[in-house]
């Protein structure tokens, strides 16, 4: 059974990539289907493809002071983008803008939320 806190976090996760959407030019998710496809991919992708990716990078995450994370996540945009129909980026600037504007709204979303899926327990 699928646990509810994580169903919140997939919807918490869809509106963040619609509101990057809506903000950040060159950046499409088409609707909230694809944005929820998105979601459960970018989740799928973070768990398996971007910690290989930090630790392939981790020297120039170090240089930059943290930067480099900007274009790890951009890098996992464009991965998302490249499964999911219906999520375009239109080049590096509005993939790393994305990432920012993604990074920001979920975790903002996510501290709201966070005990949401805990009621009854």
């Amino acid at each position: 059974m699928i646990n509810l806190q994580i169903i919140i976090a997939l919807v918490l996760n869809a509106l963040a990539l619609l509101l990057a959407a809506y903000i950040v030019p060159g950046f499409q998710v088409a609707d909230f289907t694809t944005a929820l496809l998105a979601a459960i991919v970018l989740g799928v992708v973070n768990t398996f493809i971007k910690p290989i990716l930090s630790f392939i990078t981790a020297p120039l995450t170090i240089v930059t002071l943290g930067l480099f994370v900007f274009v790890i996540n951009a890098i996992i945009l464009f991965i998302v983008s490249a499964i999911v129909k219906g999520v375009t980026i239109d080049g590096w600037l509005a993939a790393i803008l994305g990432a920012i504007v993604l990074s920001v709204v979920s975790t903002a979303l996510n501290a709201v939320f966070k005990d949401l899926g805990k009621i009854g327990k």
